[in-house]
């Protein structure tokens, strides 16, 4: 069975899930393809499976027709749904829901969708989002919807012994884009610095290729004015297997990975950070509580509350059971519910049912 995957860039989340699925699939006998529509920086992570760039409509037609496909799964480009099926493509399709920002945004674009998606695609794919799921109770009465949980393997993505840092590491993951809220991270940063007396080094992964000169502007602008610079290193397009060091050496530094979102599908790097024993520290952001319970397998601080999100988080660094515990129970819980196994098994039967 050969099934193509449809996204706009390999980057983010949603390669990060392609990459992950793509093994899992394989292992059940499917056989992924992925295609982007461009390719915004030249690192582009192994997919162990075939891979093409294209935007032009007559070459993905072209592919389409000479594989013969037997699902084609559409990610978030719902304009794309009727034109495969105006080029006679009679296969399953399905439009999948990642990425789509805030929920005001997510529903705007649902609502807005219907009309493309409804009579195209044979279902929507979306992980156990609540807002999503909320939305398309609502929006899509009785349409085939699946929702199901994105697939993690944990024995891949580990801890690696690193170098010892003298000073806690506390990361950050993201565009530098409103809904990653990088401007809190950064507060929090001078918080911690300023107010709390913390020495610590502060960590921002980023994708210089995504982010808007003038929010890159505001970016320097504020680190600036918060006095950030000998404290903050910024790494743009790691690629994907060096993140195990960096997670790791955050484990042992006795840092974590702090994210501020304001809304998340899923967060992989919340996940990848705890299968390298990387506490974690989040904003409530919906769909980071498959993998985050407060004071269980992670900590949880409200958004905006740049002083909360501080005493959650020298609770990870100073109080040493808490972290061991919570540590282990985060490794624990993806283990259980992100199994390659379990995805591949709810991916069938969502295939065997549509």
């Amino acid at each position: 069975m050969d099934i193509l995957f449809i996204y706009y860039v390999p980057s983010g989340g949603v390669e990060t899930l392609n990459r992950q699925r793509s093994a899992a699939l394989k292992a059940a006998g499917i056989q992924s393809h992925f295609l982007y529509y461009r390719m915004e920086r030249t690192l582009v992570n192994d997919h162990e499976a075939p891979l093409h760039i294209k935007s032009d409509e007559n070459e993905i037609r072209s592919l389409i027709e000479s594989t013969r496909f037997d699902a084609i799964v559409v990610t978030s480009d719902y304009l794309l749904l009727p034109k495969i099926r105006s080029w006679g493509y009679t296969g399953k399709l399905i439009f999948e829901i990642q990425g789509l920002g805030s929920q005001e945004t997510a529903r705007t674009v649902l609502t807005y969708a219907i009309s493309y998606i409804t009579p195209s695609a044979n279902c929507i794919l979306s992980s156990k989002t609540p807002h999503i799921m909320q939305m398309l109770g609502e929006l899509y009465p009785g349409f085939p919807a699946y929702f199901m949980d994105n697939c993690f393997d944990a024995e891949r993505f580990t801890h690696r012994t690193s170098a010892a840092s003298v000073k806690p590491i506390i990361g950050w993951i993201g565009r530098l884009e409103d809904n990653k809220n990088w401007r809190e991270f950064l507060l929090i940063a001078h918080l911690f610095s300023n107010a709390f007396f913390l020495d610590a080094d502060f960590y921002m992964f980023e994708d210089h290729t995504l982010s808007a000169p003038e929010e890159r502007a505001q970016f320097d602008a504020l680190r600036n004015m918060l006095g950030l610079e000998s404290k903050l290193t910024v790494l743009s397009n790691i690629p994907n297997q060096e993140m195990t060091e960096y997670f790791s050496r955050m484990a042992d530094s006795g840092g974590f990975l702090c994210s501020t979102s304001k809304v998340e599908g899923f967060g992989y790097a919340i996940v990848e950070a705890m299968s390298c024993g990387c506490p974690v520290l989040s904003t409530n952001s919906d769909g980071v509580q498959s993998s985050i319970i407060h004071n269980v397998t992670g900590k949880f601080y409200t958004l905006g509350n740049i002083h909360e999100a501080c005493l959650e988080g020298l609770e990870l660094i100073q109080n040493k059971e808490t972290r061991a515990r919570i540590q282990a129970s985060a490794l624990a819980h993806i283990k259980e519910h992100f199994s390659n196994q379990k995805y591949s098994q709810s991916f069938l039967e969502m295939l065997c049912s549509i």
